[in-house]
């Protein structure tokens, strides 16, 4: 399960980094670029703090794949993802839902305190997007008044309390996702958002 969704994590974010690149209107090139960045961007660095070299896409060419049929799939059926908003915003959800998993896992692999993992989960679920959002000359979404990297946080701590319970793994992963991807629709379908500070 674990793998499992791993790899749907990595095709979710791919294909938020290639709609974003197409909706920038940038060639074949630029779009593959910002679909293997926006997929592999918060694991690289999860790996690198961790002191996991080479990290992960460096050992394991599936990623890779991964990555290059997503490319394609966001290219072949591009004009299928008419509403291009909708798409990425749920591809960028399950990727978020995901990866805030991989995150607390690799943390508790290394025999991380539990505050720790939840910091690694909700970096390896958002740098990937702000790297994205950066090269696409957005300003990143965790930055912005969208509740984004706060369910993360929420989803750690989903996943530390129901850990307490001994429940199987296939069933607290799918749990802590789905408390992620929930919270992630709901806060935009009812506008939750963090206040904003300006100066004056």
């Amino acid at each position: 399960m674990f793998h499992l969704l791993d790899i749907i994590g990595t095709l979710a974010f791919a294909m938020s980094g290639a709609l974003t690149a197409m909706s920038k209107k940038m060639d074949a090139f630029g779009v593959f670029i910002i679909a293997f960045v926006t997929a592999v961007g918060g694991g690289t660095l999860r790996d690198v703090l961790i002191g996991r070299t080479p990290v992960g896409w460096m050992l394991d060419l599936e990623y890779v794949y991964v990555i290059a049929a997503a490319f394609v799939l966001a290219i072949v059926f591009r004009k299928k993802f008419d509403r291009l908003r909708t798409s990425l915003f749920l591809f960028d959800t399950i990727g978020l839902g995901v990866f805030t998993l991989i995150g607390l896992e690799k943390g508790i692999g290394v025999g991380l305190h539990p505050m720790i993992c939840i910091a690694l989960g909700t970096m390896t679920a958002c740098f990937g997007g702000v790297i994205r959002d950066i090269l696409c000359t957005e300003i990143p979404v965790i930055f912005r008044k969208e509740i984004y990297a706060t369910i993360c946080i929420l989803g750690g701590i989903v996943f530390f309390a129901l850990k307490k319970f001994n429940l199987n793994d296939d069933v607290l992963y799918l749990i802590t996702s789905s408390v992620i991807i929930s919270f992630r629709l709901m806060a935009v379908k009812f506008k939750w958002y963090l206040p904003t500070f300006e100066s004056k």
